[in-house]
């Protein structure tokens, strides 16, 4: 699977971004999706993943009330919503996709885990 990462921005403390994760080449119904940032100087986290078997996407701490992950296997694309962004939300962000295909609780994944990466999309928050 091919995966396309696109949807960041310069954008004001507070504001919202969606990004979006498009997949091609691979039913997106056969892959858990994680969400990884990188801020400059650090290293990639992931703060969000969604699965097919699981009920709930997991979020990292630091994003659960502004972030909300949602997949459209329809349109074969994943989207993560950021709202009340923050300087510290400032990154590039990746999604990665890991087959889960009859598997369960595969969420979080590690950057090891991940299978295939899309290429990232920049978010800066400024205050």
């Amino acid at each position: 699977v091919q995966l396309q990462a696109f949807g960041g921005g310069l954008v004001q403390t507070g504001a919202s971004l969606r990004l979006s994760c498009a997949a091609s080449g691979s039913a997106l119904g056969y892959y858990a999706i994680q969400w990884f940032r990188q801020a400059p100087g650090k290293e990639r986290e992931g703060i969000s993943c969604i699965s097919n078997s699981d009920s709930r996407p997991y979020y990292k701490e630091s994003v659960k009330g502004r972030f909300t992950n949602v997949r459209d296997n329809e349109k074969n694309t994943v989207y993560l919503q950021m709202n009340n962004l923050k300087p510290e939300d400032t990154a590039v962000y990746y999604c990665g996709a890991k087959y889960d295909f009859r598997v369960t609780g595969i969420c979080p994944i590690s950057v090891d885990r991940v299978d295939f990466w899309g290429q990232g999309t920049e978010v800066t928050v400024s205050s």
